[in-house]
């Protein structure tokens, strides 16, 4: 969320906050400024949303898509200088930060890469050893961040296909998003009570489920959230903040 420039109110913001637990908020490398920070940040206090910053590579113009090598070093700086933002941001206007969760081909990078994972987690624990730390679920950065003792949160994906390792289907490939509502719903039912996705190439792969990501980007965004909410509390699945 919070993913423009002084423009307010941000697309399905507004609606999806209502809808659900926790929110993931551009730090200003990928998207968002200091005044789309704040508003948001609003907006998820006034609705008992989990803060988490959302930190990315500095790639105004890829969306934090593109790949970046950039040394472990420097990677934990630009973390530090997003989450702290965030941090400062919410307890500014009388809330916390709850989480850290990185952004698109931070987090995908990471995910494969123990150091690249092991310099975001520590940035994190820098500022605060008490937040949750967001990461796809079998990965790195799960592994890195409970290494150092950070609590974590496996991640797994509505909108999104999976590849037999686990891995998000890149965004580059016509498979990687999920378009159907119905469908998304089943993928993450799946994931929740049986612990496994189905790959694109139709094998099982094992997985762990703590908290859903629904891109507020997405092009159904609003409608995914919805029928996913109703969907989990007819199975008497509860949506809450991880604590």
């Amino acid at each position: 969320m919070g993913e423009a420039f002084g423009v307010w109110p941000m697309g399905n913001d507004n609606t999806l906050m209502k809808l659900i637990s926790s929110a993931n908020i551009a730090c200003g490398f990928h998207a968002g400024d200091a005044t789309i920070m704040r508003k948001t940040a609003q907006m998820a206090i006034k609705y008992n949303v989990a803060i988490g910053a959302h930190p990315a590579f500095p790639d105004l113009q890829g969306f934090g898509r593109r790949n970046m090598q950039l040394p472990p070093q420097e990677i934990y700086d630009i973390c530090i200088y997003q989450i702290g933002a965030m941090f400062c941001t919410a307890k500014a206007l009388g809330g916390k930060l709850h989480h850290i969760k990185p952004h698109g081909a931070l987090y995908n990078m990471a995910a494969k890469d123990a150091v690249l994972a092991k310099a975001i987690a520590e940035a994190a624990k820098a500022i605060n050893p008490d937040l949750v730390f967001y990461g796809l679920s079998g990965s790195h950065l799960i592994s890195e961040a409970e290494k150092i003792g950070l609590k974590t949160a496996s991640e797994v994906f509505a909108d999104r296909t999976y590849q037999n390792d686990g891995s998000l289907t890149p965004r580059t490939q016509s498979n990687a998003l999920i378009e159907s509502p119905q469908e998304a719903v089943n993928q993450v039912i799946m994931m929740i009570e049986k612990q496994c996705v189905i790959s694109t190439d139709g094998n099982e792969v094992p997985l762990k489920a703590d908290t859903v990501c629904i891109h507020g980007d997405g092009n159904h965004a609003v409608q995914f959230v919805e029928e996913l909410r109703n969907a989990l509390l007819s199975r008497n699945v509860f949506i809450k903040t991880i604590l």
